[in-house]
């Protein structure tokens, strides 16, 4: 949350010249509501559901750059999907960039509760562990420039086999 996942995503998109899915845009295309009304409807499980599916769908496109949202990794199944399917990249984060990325937000269900920075840290401790072991690529985005992350991103998709397509 607060990563940078939409605006990295779009830019690295536009540079591999491939196509790019949020796939909480897509839960949200696809039922009319925001995430946040699926939160209060279907709660946190209900959702988590609604996105396990999306990411399988998505995972089975060619040549795309998939945002997923932060708690993606909670399940076992799209941590496998999203491995078997490309290369997934972290976008590491600190606490402190989190809360000012998010502070006037009204979008971020799991915010809605308690103290946002007790949220966050309590997120992180439990989601840092899966986020790195399912990254093939880990790139620390605070205080820094979206071409600039972009940029260290594709140098190191090379390295994985990864280029840009050809017009």
């Amino acid at each position: 949350m607060g990563s940078g996942k939409s605006a990295v995503g779009k830019q690295l998109a536009r540079a591999l010249g491939r196509e790019f899915v949020d796939s909480d845009a897509e839960i949200e295309q696809r039922t009319g509501v925001d995430i946040a009304y699926i939160f209060e409807k279907e709660s946190e499980s209900g959702f988590r559901q609604r996105e396990s599916e999306v990411i399988a769908e998505l995972s089975a496109r060619e040549n795309s750059v998939i945002a997923t949202g932060g708690g993606a990794v909670l399940e076992a199944e799209n941590r496998e999907r999203l491995t078997s399917c490309g290369v997934v990249v972290y976008l590491r984060t600190t606490v402190a960039q989190q809360l000012e990325r998010t502070r006037n937000s009204a979008t971020r269900p799991l915010l809605f509760d308690g103290d946002p920075k007790t949220v966050l840290n309590d997120l992180m401790t439990m989601r840092a562990p899966l986020y790195e072991e399912t990254a093939d690529i880990i790139v620390d985005t605070g205080g820094r420039r979206v071409a600039t992350v972009v940029n260290e991103i594709t140098a190191k998709l090379r390295k994985h086999g990864v280029s840009p397509l050809k017009k």
